[in-house]
Parts: structure tokens; C-alpha cells; sequence
């Protein structure tokens, strides 16, 4: 089976559904979210209520920290994070924030664990960044294959028999073998807010058989998702990032 793995959405309609596009249509037979529904982007009342029907018809969806910050104010933010939490807090439905508010923090199926930050503590949301998270996320949990988001930069943390923890930043989508015995953890790249220098949207396409894990990077409209920033009044600074892929 092939599991498409979606991270850090941030109410980026024009990526999430480029995504969702080109996943289909490379055989994903199922759909992971790991958290971020929401947050910097200009269409969040889609981008959650395509999760809903996602997850509705039996996709995997975990909370991220902007998720929680829309039932949870006091969660501190960065000046223009908070501005569009606010923005996204009343834009939502009732059903959109409960729908957040609902999901669990961490999800496993068979010998994968998803989670939005490091695993140990998923809701401490704590980023992974280098072999020492990395090595806390080994230790902190019993899992083979994990899969996070939260950095919005794409990265593959593995771990053999004797305990070191080795790092590998993709750069291509060509297949990369996650099989046992070492123990894994995948950092996807962010769909709606991309940080790694690339501005296509990054997600990654998992093959339960062959136990291989492909990295990808999708172009799609980002004049479209600035405009929604603009139209939405949010800070200009959220809309001319996606151009930098920074």
C-alpha cells in the first residue's frame, strides 16, 4: 500500500489540493495528516474541511500546534503566527475548531507512529532539528518508522543496532529503503509553508511493501495562496515567504 504523508498544511488551498492531485495520481491508496491544518495561509475553512471528509473516509489526521492554538489562546506564537491565529480563530466554523480540538496528538498504525514534533512528548511540540532530538525521539519512544512535521524542512533521522543516530537531508524523490532493522524517523517538508529553500509544496509517498520512502516537492500556484494572504489582510511578510520556499 501506498501512504501519501501530508504535513504543516497551514490553510494553503492552491498546495494542499495540487497535492492531494499528484498523490492520487501516483497510486497513494491512503492519506496521512500530521498536523498544522491551519495557520499563516489565506483558505483555512477548506483545508479543514477537506481533512474532515478526508479523515471521514478513514485517512490519519494528528493535531499540530496551530491547530491547538485555535482552542487554546494562551499557546504563545511569533507576532505574525498570532495575527493569523486570530484571524483563523473566528474565520472557522464551530465545527472547523471542534474538529481540530479533536484530534488526537499522536496516531499509530501497524509499526509507524505519526506525530507533528518530536515523539517522546508529542504535546510539548517539540522540534527536530538535529541527531540530538532526533536521539531523544529514539529513546523517548518504542516505534520503528516515526513520521513529524513542525521544522517545514524535510530530513530522515535513522538509528542502528548499536544506537547512533545518523542524519540524511533529501534531496531528490528517489526511493529510499526505511526497512528494519534500523529504526527511522522521517521529517516531511511543509505543503503550505515550505522552509528548506525550495518553494514547492514537500510531502512524501511511503510504500508499506517495498519499505521505501520517497520525498517530493510539487510546484503549484503560489500567486494563488499569496493572494488569499492579501485578501485575507494578513501580515505580506506570510504571502512573499512562499516565493522563498524560506
Amino acid at each position: 500500500m501506498k501512504i501519501a504523508i501530508l504535513s504543516d498544511i497551514h490553510g494553503n488551498r492552491q498546495a494542499f489540493e495540487t497535492v492531494l492531485a499528484h498523490a492520487r495520481a501516483r497510486g497513494a491508496e491512503r492519506f496521512v495528516i500530521l498536523g498544522d491544518i491551519v495557520g499563516y495561509g489565506g483558505d483555512p475553512k477548506w483545508c479543514v474541511e477537506t481533512c474532515m471528509a478526508m479523515v471521514a473516509e478513514g485517512a490519519i489526521a494528528v493535531r499540530g500546534n496551530h491547530d491547538q492554538a485555535i482552542s487554546d489562546p494562551s499557546y504563545a506564537m511569533n507576532a505574525s503566527a498570532g495575527i493569523a491565529i486570530d484571524w483563523t480563530r473566528v474565520t472557522l466554523e464551530p465545527s472547523h475548531r471542534e474538529f481540530l480540538a479533536r484530534l488526537p496528538v499522536s496516531a499509530t498504525d501497524e509499526d509507524r507512529l505519526y506525530v507533528h514534533a518530536e515523539g517522546s512528548a508529542p504535546g510539548r511540540f517539540t522540534y527536530v532539528h538535529d541527531r540530538s532530538d532526533a536521539d531523544a525521539h529514539f529513546k523517548g519512544c518504542s516505534a520503528r518508522l516515526s513520521f513529524c512535521g513542525h521544522v517545514h524542512a524535510p530530513a530522515l533521522y535513522g538509528q542502528g543496532l548499536g544506537g547512533k543516530v545518523t542524519t540524511f537531508v533529501p534531496s531528490s524523490d528517489i526511493g529510499i529503503p526505511v526497512g528494519p532493522p534500523r529504526r527511522w524517523l522521517a521529517v516531511m517538508g511543509s505543503v503550505g509553508q515550505p522552509r528548506d529553500g525550495n518553494p514547492a509544496a514537500a510531502w512524501a509517498l511511503y510504500d508499506t511493501q517495498d519499505c521505501e520512502l520517497s520525498f517530493r516537492w510539487t510546484a503549484y500556484d503560489i500567486d494563488g495562496a499569496a493572494n488569499a494572504i492579501r485578501a485575507a489582510s494578513l501580515p505580506e511578510g506570510l504571502a512573499l515567504r512562499l516565493y522563498r520556499g524560506r
